[in-house]
Formats: structure tokens, C-alpha cells, sequence
């Protein structure tokens, strides 16, 4: 799976939403981050139309989270960005089909999907926040295999 910006400024700013007190500009959250503003007001807005996040406009201009932290998921994130987790040319896995020597194949796209699942659905930004990830997430992280990078060889 590779991140796109897009979503990885998202959860940044949201992030930085999710520890402000008071709402903040795009430009504030671009600075603090280093960030580009205008795209990151880009993201912002679809972030607004999910109903992740709230503008206000006037004297207490920003944005604030739609919801609490502990209830945005970077599942959701990344679905209100990108659209579902996992595909297969554009296709939702289990739609795939597939013959012959492939016939299975469409189990392990759908196993990745569950796996995606299973972390994005239950790290919330309150999580990421506080640096408390759930114990089964946790448990992902402190394998010292899951820090190491696969070439193909």
C-alpha cells in the first residue's frame, strides 16, 4: 500500500487539529507542519465535506475537528481522501474473479483488504495524538521485522 501525500498531509493536519485548542487556519497548520497551504486547503475542504472537519469564518476563523479525535479513524481519513482502502484495478476485491491457476487469488486480495482493516479502523487520531496505539497495533509496531524494508531481490 503506498500513502499518498494527500493523505498523509490529511492525517498531519487533522493531527494538529486534534491538539490545538482554539480552531486554525490552513496556513497556520501548513506552517507548523511544512506543508503547502494551498494544497493542503484542498484537503481541508474534502476533509469538510466528509464531515471530518468544520470551517468557521469571521474573528474565530478555522478549522476544528467534526468530531472528537477518538472517533476518526485513519480509515476514515483515508476514505473521505481516496476513496476504499484496498482495490484491484479500480475494483472492489470482491468482485474479482478469476480462472485457472488464479482462481484464489481474489481470497488474498480480499485478506489484504481485512488487514488493512483491522489497523487503519482502529488507529484513531486521538490514538496517533497521545501516542497510544491499540494493544494489537502496538504489538505490529515492536516486531523489529516490521521496521525493516523488503527489496524485491
Amino acid at each position: 500500500m503506498q500513502i499518498s501525500a494527500k493523505v498523509d498531509y490529511g492525517v498531519r493536519a487533522l493531527l494538529v487539529l486534534a491538539a490545538a485548542s482554539e480552531p486554525m487556519t490552513a496556513e497556520a497548520i501548513a506552517k507548523d507542519q511544512g506543508l503547502p497551504a494551498k494544497f493542503l486547503g484542498v484537503i481541508l475542504n474534502e476533509l469538510r465535506r466528509a464531515g471530518i472537519v468544520v470551517s468557521h469564518r469571521g474573528r474565530e476563523a478555522g478549522y476544528h475537528l467534526g468530531r472528537p479525535a477518538s472517533e476518526i479513524s485513519l480509515a476514515d481519513v483515508i476514505r473521505a481522501l481516496e476513496g476504499p482502502l484496498a482495490q484491484v484495478r479500480g475494483l472492489r476485491p470482491e468482485t474479482m474473479t478469476y480462472q485457472g491457476a488464479a482462481q484464489h487469488l481474489q481470497e488474498a486480495w480480499v485478506a489484504v483488504r481485512a488487514s488493512l482493516r483491522a489497523v487503519l479502523e482502529n488507529v484513531t487520531v486521538e490514538n496517533v495524538v497521545k501516542g497510544e496505539l491499540p494493544s494489537e497495533v502496538a504489538q505490529l509496531v515492536s516486531e523489529p521485522d516490521a521496521w525493516v524494508g523488503r527489496r524485491l531481490s
